[in-house]
């Protein structure tokens, strides 16, 4: 196991609360506690990423299954998630791990790299940051993605853009490719069922579409009477065509999961959606069906 010091945050030694700078929260985080992330805490003397290298869940995954549609398809790429999540979603559908304690092991950034490149013969790609929120473990992606792109391996994120401006454009060179999910183009959506702002993930999507290095794609997970308001779908459609009409959007299928009891979607919404959507953008896909 290894602790690393983190980056982004202000220590008031006066007080001994530690305040995070790394996502829209910014948790005042008091001595032996943890953000809302549980991936970052205040031993006393400053703010460390104690889930750092930490992962319980490893697979070697199709590029298409992340969902990337277009970045190196039909290839493979290392899918490595942890522990912790900066939003809580009542639908997660990773919850087991974002909200869970799942049992972990250490991989140290060269390790990681190594297995990656281990796996090249099998078509793999690089490394995807994916499964439960990887831009939490910021410090590690920091540390891992130079040694990827020197062993000509990609860093990829699945992420909720939930990040604050400074860190995001930061790690934003390393990215080779993401995936950010776009939850609802509705604010109080994201307030009352994800507890976090959709605002914060604008900015997010907006930075990595205006750095033409990096490989954009965004899925939107579509919950009947919830989130699947052709109005809107509208509006996501024609922000994201604003940016790149180009850009990949993932029209996906909720499942019932986690604190929300609600049937799944069925597929003819998911075919509403597409085809309103299809009206902005070049690039609709269903998926998770």
């Amino acid at each position: 196991m290894s602790i690393r010091q983190c980056q982004h945050y202000q220590f008031d030694f006066s007080r001994q609360v530690a305040h995070c700078q790394l996502c829209p929260h910014r948790c005042a985080i008091a001595v032996g506690q943890s953000g809302r992330c549980r991936a970052r805490y205040n031993d006393g003397q400053g703010l460390v990423a104690t889930t750092y290298g930490q992962f319980c869940s490893i697979a070697l995954d199709p590029i298409e299954k992340k969902p990337l549609r277009h970045f190196h398809p039909g290839s493979t790429i290392l899918s490595v998630g942890g522990r912790g999540c900066n939003l809580h979603c009542q639908f997660c559908q990773n919850w087991q791990i974002a909200h869970g304690d799942p049992d972990c092991q250490y991989i140290p950034p060269a390790g990681l790299v190594a297995l990656a490149d281990r796996w090249r013969d099998r078509g793999n790609i690089g490394v995807a940051f994916t499964y439960n929120e990887p831009l939490i473990a910021w410090e590690y992606i920091a540390d891992t993605a130079p040694l990827l792109r020197e062993a000509g391996l990609h860093t990829v994120l699945v992420s909720n853009g939930y990040l604050l401006p400074e860190p995001w454009q930061q790690l934003l060179p390393w990215i080779d490719a993401a995936n950010i999910d776009v939850k609802a183009f509705n604010e109080q959506f994201y307030r009352r069922y994800c507890h976090g702002g959709l605002a914060e993930v604008v900015q997010t999507v907006e930075a990595a579409a205006a750095a033409r290095h990096c490989h954009l794609e965004v899925t939107c997970l579509i919950i009947p009477g919830l989130n699947d308001s052709r109005q809107d779908m509208e509006k996501l459609a024609d922000w994201l065509a604003g940016l790149d009409p180009g850009i990949p959007l993932h029209i996906s299928r909720y499942f019932p999961r986690y604190r929300l009891d609600i049937a799944l979607t069925p597929r003819q919404t998911l075919e509403e959606m597409a085809a309103v959507a299809g009206r902005y953008l070049t690039r609709v896909y269903i998926g998770n069906c």
